[in-house]
């Protein structure tokens, strides 16, 4: 079976598509950087609770799931 590729398909997108792409995905993994460290920010004399790290840890996910990172 032979696949047929559209001449689009294979092409490079424009360097504006390149760059818009690049500024999402940057974008999207500063805020799940910050989402992390929220969830691991706490006072230095008291343990961080679990919980807090986890619900950080799943928003960082779910926000680089959203970004398809």
């Amino acid at each position: 079976m032979t696949q047929h590729h559209s001449p689009r398909s294979d092409a490079t997108p424009e360097p504006e598509a390149r760059l818009s792409l690049l500024e999402t995905q940057v974008t999207a993994l500063a805020e799940a950087v910050r989402a992390l460290a929220q969830g691991l920010e706490s006072v230095p004399s008291e343990d961080t609770p679990p919980e807090d790290a986890a619900r950080g840890a799943r928003l960082a996910h779910e926000l680089l799931l959203s970004q398809g990172l």
